[in-house]
């Protein structure tokens, strides 16, 4: 018997490998097996090669519990070793004299086991004991077996085996006890191994016999050795394509479409990727992506391979190519890995855009659930929105899709203002914004629907990519302000009836949370509303980027910012202002005579102090300059009062002021509740 010690730099390698893998310790079982499936993949080129001349036979990789021994054993029928070979693969870890181990690499656990050819050793994460028998393939070969209970220690000494191949044996760890339960084992073949080139059995078939499932002499094979990707794409029909998706995703709705890669220069690259159905939420598509690595599943966590945008398709990637250290989780910064993403960003827009020209009409049915990809992309990617822009759509609240080149064409001659900026009108939601679409469509304008989880974005880049253009949604203001043709008509109202017209309503405007109403006049002719709401563009396209953008959270704090347009030129508007005008007039007389003189004294005070040097002016100028302010402020409020006064009991108004609300959704409860037996007594 030979013993000695593993050729390491540190005595404590098995606990460092504990400790810092620990998170990832289920990696051993791949690692295992995936060091089976190579010492037969071994010997298969031997044997095509003609430097192995006997039978190959069955080459199936076993793995086994024993949970009275409490052992997990995984065997092979590969190449084996010899002493010698044991003694280089085995024993002697290629640490290069690296004496600052420990400290180097404290904090980063992925890169232990990755840059020293450590996989055998993430056995030991989970066992206190490691056993290999193994036999070489080459003729007359002595069956050796190696030992290690966990420390530098180890013994080899000559035994028994029939066959070639080699043997691991697991004595599982007391505080890994989960890795001798056949379910834990099961679940991470299928995780794991599930697509491996050589067949792996885990235990026996079973049947139903006697009301019960009995094992029966089958192996229980858990993998398909040529999983689709593997195959050419012309042998393939769309069934197939369609029956591995359901392999892959068994609780997901059919695919859109997919993309067959293969391409062996200048990476190796196979995969099938498929466009799921995403509708409205990106979050819940993540890691849907497997990348493997010669059939060897790696991770679905695949943000380093392929872009952002990507990781919300579905399918397989495998690449020899892709640098992994050996724990196989983690990516390497590399430049092969920048050249597959763009190698795939540059398949999947060919894809769509072959899909866009062969069959227009397939793809707009396909567009709702495609849009948010597309949308993704180009936001983060410029080189996809390059590529997108030809086949990116844009819905009108009719239905009917447009390319981007196309619907500029549509709208030119309509919707160009005076100063030669074409308007873009969109609505979030054709129910709640109706009335303000319908006055568009009046207009003869077309009105887009951007209903989209990430249109809000979307619209502030085509902005800066569309010249002379500018977005705003149709109800941000009366449709005659929303494209301006002409200078705005003059206001049919005087400053002072305008301002008492105001007023009115602005006094008997409701509190509604979280909300803040201008009130305005204008003149929109008499066929128009007589009350709009309207919502600021930019203060309402700024709360919702602050839901996507870090550092505008001060905007989602702000309360939403309305303006109550009253129509000057309309009958019932018109109506309360002569109600109005009536019912104050006399009150307001000698406080609108003393507000005049008030504020011509202003102007006179200021004028005088205008001329002197702000130390030249007395306390007694200063104080006279003050109180006048400060009279002019209580005939306001006092104006204000009489006005409201007048107002509350005015039931058009209300009326007026809850249609209004009540077109934007902005009318419940009890104010609701309030309106209706209004309206009754109104009809009545």
């Amino acid at each position: 018997m030979q013993k000695g010690n593993i050729g390491v730099t540190t005595e404590n390698i098995f606990p460092v490998i504990k400790k810092f893998l620990y998170s990832d310790h289920e990696i051993f079982l791949r690692e295992m097996v995936s060091n089976a499936i190579d010492a037969t993949q071994k010997l298969k080129t031997l044997k095509e090669k003609g430097d192995f001349t006997d039978e190959l036979g069955d080459l199936t990789v076993h793995v086994s519990l024993d949970t009275d021994k409490g052992t997990l054993t995984i065997s092979d029928r590969g190449i084996g070793m010899t002493e010698s070979e044991i003694d280089k693969y085995i024993n002697q870890i290629a640490f290069s004299g690296v004496t600052d181990f420990l400290d180097k690499y404290k904090d980063t656990a992925n890169a232990i086991i990755g840059h020293f050819g450590l996989g055998f050793y993430s056995a030991f994460m989970v066992s206190k004991k490691v056993e290999i028998i193994t036999r070489s393939y080459k003729l007359d070969a002595q069956a050796v077996k190696w030992s290690c209970d966990g420390s530098p220690e180890f013994t080899i000494e000559e035994t028994e085996k029939e066959g070639r191949g080699s043997d691991i044996i697991l004595y599982i760890d007391d505080d890994c006890k989960e890795f001798l339960q056949k379910a834990t084992i099961e679940s991470l073949l299928q995780k794991y191994c599930k697509f491996l080139p050589v067949p792996v059995a885990f235990g026996k078939k079973t049947e139903w016999k006697d009301g019960k499932q009995v094992d029966t002499d089958e192996d229980n094979i858990i993998n398909n050795v040529e999983p689709l990707w593997t195959k050419t794409p012309s042998t393939l029909k769309d069934e197939d394509y369609q029956s591995f998706y359901r392999t892959l995703y068994p609780m997901q709705d059919e695919p859109l479409f997919w993309i067959h890669l293969n391409v062996d220069y200048p990476f190796n690259l196979t995969g099938i990727l498929y466009f799921p159905r995403i509708k409205q939420n990106i979050d819940i598509q993540r890691n849907k992506i497997q990348l493997y690595c010669n059939q060897v599943f790696v991770t679905d966590q695949v943000e380093g391979i392929v872009p952002e945008f990507l990781t919300l398709l579905h399918g397989v990637i495998d690449s020899p190519d892709i640098p992994l250290n050996v724990s196989r989780s983690y990516l390497q910064s590399d430049r092969d890995v920048k050249k597959i993403s763009t190698y795939i960003t540059k398949k999947v827009a060919d894809r769509l855009s072959s899909l866009f020209k062969e069959n227009r009409k397939d793809y707009e049915e396909k567009w709702d659930d495609l849009k948010l990809f597309i949308h993704y992309g180009m936001l983060s990617q410029e080189d996809f929105y390059d590529r997108a822009k030809d086949f990116a759509l844009v819905k009108d609240t009719e239905g009917k899709y447009f390319t981007y080149d196309e619907y500029r064409t549509l709208i030119s001659s309509q919707q160009t203002d005076k100063d030669g900026n074409l308007i873009y009108l969109y609505a979030n939601d054709r129910e709640a914004e109706y009335s303000f679409i319908e006055e568009a469509k009046k207009k003869g304008y077309s009105v887009m629907m951007m209903d989209g989880q990430l249109d809000t974005p979307l619209v502030g880049m085509l902005e800066q990519k569309f010249e002379k253009s500018r977005f705003t949604r149709v109800d941000a203001d009366i449709i005659d302000r929303l494209i301006v043709k002409e200078d705005a008509p003059k206001n049919t109202l005087g400053k002072d009836e305008s301002d008492n017209l105001a007023e009115t309503f602005k006094s008997q405007m409701p509190k509604v949370e979280k909300a803040e109403f201008y009130v305005e006049v204008q003149s929109l002719g008499a066929e128009a509303q007589p009350v709009v709401i309207t919502q600021s563009e930019y203060m309402r396209r700024m709360k919702d980027m602050s839901r996507y953008q870090q550092g505008m959270g001060f905007y989602a704090q702000m309360p939403d910012a309305y303006n109550l347009v009253l129509n000057s030129d309309h009958p019932l508007v018109r109506k309360v202002l002569d109600q109005q005008t009536e019912k104050t007039a006399e009150t307001l007389k000698p406080i609108l005579a003393e507000i005049k003189g008030q504020e011509a004294r202003l102007t006179i005070l200021r004028q005088e102090q205008d001329k002197k040097k702000p130390e030249e002016v007395t306390q007694e100028e200063k104080d006279d300059l003050s109180n006048t302010q400060k009279t002019i402020s209580e005939q306001q409020q006092k104006k204000q009062q009489v006005i409201a006064d007048a107002a509350k009991d005015n039931p058009v108004v209300h009326q007026l002021i809850d249609l209004a609300l009540l077109q934007n959704g902005m009318l419940r409860g009890a104010a609701l509740d309030k309106f209706l037996r209004r309206s009754v007594e109104l009809i009545g």
